[in-house]
């Protein structure tokens, strides 16, 4: 355990990394960024097979038989429901040039729903029941002299 100062010294350090926009952080690596977040690339979850409860974002643990369950890892489904959504008119910082777009909850069976972005939709599709599917997208551009993040968003697809 830290102490008091140790803390304070920690913290520096780290609002100095941050305000030199991470070139001394590692995981700012591009191939350590893929690897560090199979969620964000595969849609990876994980599955209990005691209980047979599907977990996004993965888990390694079961909330429901603790450590009696067996946790493997499983990609989630593609194809999902639309159950709620908003039209974002003012971005949060990094999104403000996509403004408005859509958020939406989506649920992909097996208990397993998540909060993300629709692009690449009418705004006529887009409502409560439309199918939708994931789609691999830029997510945002990272510093000057990190790397450009990847990951899913889910287009409407009838």
């Amino acid at each position: 355990m830290l102490g008091e100062a140790e803390q304070q010294r920690l913290f520096i350090f780290i609002k100095k990394c941050e305000d030199l926009e991470g070139i001394f952080m590692p995981y700012n690596a591009l191939p350590l960024n893929w690897r560090k977040f199979p969620e964000r690339y595969n849609l990876e979850g994980s599955y209990c097979e005691t209980c047979d409860t599907y977990y996004f974002p993965a888990r390694v643990l079961c909330h429901k038989c603790r450590r009696k369950g067996k946790i493997v890892t499983k990609e989630m489904p593609r194809i999902g429901t639309i159950i709620s959504y908003t039209k974002v008119h003012v971005g949060l910082k990094g999104f403000e040039h996509e403004t408005p777009y859509y958020l939406a909850l989506v649920d992909l069976g097996k208990g397993v729903k998540l909060l993300t972005q629709i692009v690449d939709s009418d705004d006529s599709k887009v409502k409560v029941g439309a199918k939708v599917k994931k789609i691999f997208r830029k997510i945002n551009e990272g510093s000057k002299i990190g790397p450009i993040s990847y990951g899913y968003k889910f287009k409407v697809i009838k």
